[in-house]
């Protein structure tokens, strides 16, 4: 893994959009109040409580006593969720490169990136691998060692595979999304970097999946991960090709073009679905076309959540 283009965004800072709960004081907003930072709001003063913070002023004004409330800022928790399916290797051959990367390549590197923003800003970061059922999953720490771990983790799925030593794995989603809404316990925030690539009846289970952490009040951020060209518009040469299915091994033979405008009506109208999903959802959507190259993509999205 090539640790200078990882670092080269730490200037950038990383924010939730939402309240998060944390164990820590830290940057971000938090669903408790306490009576530190940043003033919120008033209530009625109870008998017997503290009146350290009630508004004198205020008394004097209304004859009523109020006490101040302020919100507290807390750390964050992130848990990255990287689909690695076969699928996630289209195009094989740019696996681990981050000049053209692949889908888990990218995913990777920005994985990798969060960690680095996160680990910075001490908030506390965790990493999922899904594929069919959940493959790994830690828990959401802050330290140093912490971060070595999973920088290893992420260093090894970016070695490159023979063809013929490669497993193949097929996806969940939904299954894996609901795995981890039930074991969050805490609102944090979910990042999900998937290609999405599920038969037409796994649409309605997959935005169940989503629902269920919106209401279970975790923020959600979905990289979704595609080559436009030629898994979304089929764009190939107009003559026979071999296709194989990375996730089954299922070969077959077709002339592209033949089908090029049904198949891609059909992929960017799923597309768009799901973006119509996400938004409903209150989701933070990231369209990931690989070709556009890895900074293209991720800075953008970067500075848009410093401005959080």
């Amino acid at each position: 893994m090539n640790l200078e283009q990882i670092t080269r965004y730490k200037s950038l800072d990383f924010f939730a959009s939402q309240v998060v709960e944390g164990f820590i004081t830290g940057r971000h907003k938090s669903p408790f109040h306490g009576f530190s930072v940043e003033f919120s709001d008033y209530r009625q003063y109870n008998t017997g409580e503290s009146t350290r913070n009630i508004d004198w002023r205020l008394y004097g004004r209304t004859d009523k006593l109020f006490v101040k409330q302020f919100e507290e800022e807390t750390n964050l928790r992130c848990q990255l969720m990287i689909d690695q399916s076969t699928s996630m290797l289209f195009p094989i051959e740019n696996q681990g490169n981050i000049n053209s990367p692949n889908k888990l390549t990218f995913s990777v590197y920005a994985a990798a990136v969060l960690i680095e923003l996160l680990h910075r800003q001490r908030d506390a970061f965790g990493l999922t691998l899904f594929s069919e059922q959940i493959d790994l999953s830690t828990q959401c720490r802050s330290n140093a060692v912490h971060q070595r771990y999973l920088l290893g983790l992420l260093d090894e799925l970016l070695k490159p595979v023979k063809t013929d030593e490669r497993p193949l794995r097929k996806t969940s989603i939904a299954n894996a999304i609901h795995l981890m809404a039930e074991q969050l316990h805490r609102r944090s925030m979910i990042v999900i970097f998937t290609d999405a690539f599920v038969d037409r009846e796994e649409w309605e289970p997959l935005f169940d999946a989503l629902r269920h952490l919106r209401h279970n009040k975790h923020e959600v951020i979905f990289f979704h991960t595609f080559d436009q060209s030629h898994e979304l518009n089929l764009d190939y040469s107009a003559r026979p090709h071999l296709f194989i299915d990375l996730e089954t091994g299922q070969k077959v033979r077709l002339q592209p073009n033949e089908i090029a405008q049904s198949y891609s009506k059909e992929m960017h109208t799923m597309q768009q679905e799901l973006h119509q999903h996400a938004l409903q959802y209150n989701i933070d959507y990231v369209a990931v076309d690989t070709v556009k190259g890895f900074h293209q993509i991720l800075l953008p999205f970067l500075l848009k959540r410093s401005k959080v």
